[in-house]
């Protein structure tokens, strides 16, 4: 929950916008304001103070406990100018909410915590687990001494300006094992899968010393657990639901039939009967492969009312693949930028990265390549991210239209996550900007045949034609191909009348931009190249006030008759 505070009436505005904007995550704590400071610093999770920073300091300094503890504060000024992330900037989420506070309020966000202003990801924002000198090696990333990374699991992470060697170190591992020295840091990966069965009735006591028995014989941490894993039958049984919760992770259930399918080291009759499979806590931990680390367990009650194994399951490569937008930085999503700095590798055409260099963190791996070589970034990100690495593959507008997507699920298997990241395509971004020219049925055709043939793209051209469905036609015309625009017109003139309205964009979003309505009749298709989209109304589409507007039904043109 975050609590909102102000004193004024111009802050009382501000936090009821707020108040508004988040209903579900948001208190307005009302009343003397170093009272509800208090109150709200003990209750939520975070705050939003109305308030110059000088008085919020004086109010919280005697409630501050540590950075592990405290909530992220927020302070916004009189004016509505800026968001102050003040304290608790990675642990408290204050540099996120400052950032979130400034897209809703349009103020600036102000963060200083030293990795962020950077650039460089903070230990504590991975994600993970984090023990050890995460101050020290913070301090000497951001020094630029070296950082020696030993990424033992090879869970892929964000770029980190690490070297081979160095006084300090970052290790990543399940293992457990304690910082080597006060110059190491130890992320813990979700790499581990305990499979868990129990009797009815089975006490969350005994479940969880098996499990941490367990895990401690093996050398193994706990942090590392992903989920703990049962059959579906097993679900709601309290001692196993109450070991997930007190763990903090994930439970995870299968039907008898999936478990029963896992070839396993240790059968039983016992499960056979009870639940309809030979196994549950080897299979369960099994499910998606791995490496069965420790065999099916006992507790040590008795009667024993509980099993585990413990599976690592196999680390996965992270690919996203990223719409950039028609060009416009603002039309970027958050999402996308997001996905672009978590990357250690980007994958693109040279012309993208340059529109997005400035947002990649220190020490990304760029890969780029010319027009022409969209197979071979397809098979160039697949192979970063099946070698672990956390990937972007980039391209613009949407990278599922005409774009990378395609090439690269193609090449992708089922060892690796695909993420995909929508983008303002080109046809909505040039839509916009004529009017409403979507507004009904429409659909998009690249006339480019050098991955389509001619015959097809012709076919369905003759269909939508037909079909009087508004068109908008991708890669309408280059230098080597000016037939091929004029063919697509005439099929469409066959069903549609000269003065159907058209819409011509070039660059849509970006600074040279430019934006035309002609007819179908008068449409010079040599004013067109390849930054250029075309969209072609139906019998419904009209001119209205210098905009494109197709109505949503089909009752606007009758009653025009």
């Amino acid at each position: 929950m975050i609590g909102l505070i102000s004193a004024t009436a111009a802050g009382a505005a501000a936090r009821d916008r707020l108040a508004a904007a988040w209903p579900d995550r948001t208190r307005v704590y009302d009343g003397p304001v170093g009272d509800a400071v208090r109150r709200a610093f003990a209750e939520c999770e975070q705050l939003v103070c109305f308030l110059a920073t000088g008085a919020v300091v004086r109010l919280i300094a005697p409630l501050l406990g540590g950075k592990a503890s405290d909530p992220g504060v927020v302070c916004v000024d009189e004016g509505g100018r800026f968001a102050v992330s003040l304290v608790g900037g990675h642990g408290g989420g204050a540099n996120e909410l400052a950032r979130e506070v400034g897209e809703l309020l349009g103020t600036e966000p102000v963060v200083t915590t030293a990795t962020d202003a950077v650039g460089v990801p903070g230990l504590d924002t991975l994600g993970l687990p984090v023990e050890g000198a995460v101050a020290a090696v913070s301090r000497a990333l951001l020094d630029g001494e070296p950082v020696a990374l030993h990424n033992e699991s090879r869970w892929p992470l964000p770029p980190l300006p690490v070297a081979g060697q160095g006084a300090y170190g970052i290790r990543v591992t399940d293992r457990l094992v304690e910082p080597l020295s006060e110059r190491e840091v130890v992320l813990r990966p979700p790499t581990l899968v305990v499979g868990v069965g129990a009797s009815k009735g089975a006490p969350v006591e005994e479940v969880l010393e098996l499990i941490e028995g367990s895990l401690r014989e093996a050398g193994l941490s706990s942090k590392s657990i992903a989920h703990l894993a049962t059959v579906d039958a097993k679900a709601q049984e309290p001692g196993i639901v109450a070991a997930a919760e007190r763990l903090g992770v994930p439970l995870v259930t299968h039907s008898a039939e999936e478990l029963a399918a896992i070839a396993v080291p240790n059968p039983s009759d016992a499960p056979l009967a009870a639940v309809g499979t030979p196994s549950v806590a080897e299979a369960a931990a099994l499910v998606h492969g791995g490496e069965l680390l420790v065999p099916k367990r006992k507790s040590a009650a008795q009667p024993a009312m509980a099993t585990c194994a413990v599976v690592r399951r196999p680390v996965r490569g992270r690919l996203a693949v990223v719409g950039l937008g028609p060009g416009a930085r603002d039309l970027l999503t958050p999402r996308a930028k997001a996905e672009l700095q978590r990357a250690s590798v980007l994958v693109g055409l040279d012309q993208y990265v340059d529109q997005i260099r400035d947002l990649l963190r220190p020490g990304t791996r760029v890969l780029e390549s010319g027009l022409g070589a969209e197979e071979e970034r397809a098979r160039t990100a697949v192979a970063e991210a099946a070698k672990g690495q956390a990937v972007a593959l980039i391209g613009s507008g949407d990278a599922g239209v005409y774009a990378m997507a395609s090439p690269a699920l193609a090449e992708a298997s089922d060892d690796i996550d695909v993420i995909g990241v929508p983008g303002v395509t080109a046809a909505l971004a040039a839509a916009a900007i004529l009017g409403a020219p979507l507004g009904h049925d429409h659909v998009s055709i690249s006339l480019s045949d050098l991955h389509t043939p001619w015959e097809v793209i012709e076919r369905r051209v003759r269909a939508a034609a037909e079909a009087d469905i508004v068109v908008t036609f991708y890669n309408p015309r280059s230098r080597g191909r000016d037939w091929q625009l004029p063919k697509a017109l005439a099929i469409l003139a066959e069903h549609r009348e000269p003065a159907t309205p058209v819409g011509v964009v070039r660059n849509a979003s970006r600074p040279d931009e430019s934006a035309r309505l002609t007819t179908l009749a008068a449409l010079d298709p040599a004013t067109v190249d390849m930054m250029t989209v075309v969209t072609v109304g139906n019998t419904a589409t009209r001119d209205i006030a210098g905009r494109m507007v197709t109505p949503r039904g089909y009752r606007w043109q009758e009653g025009a008759e």
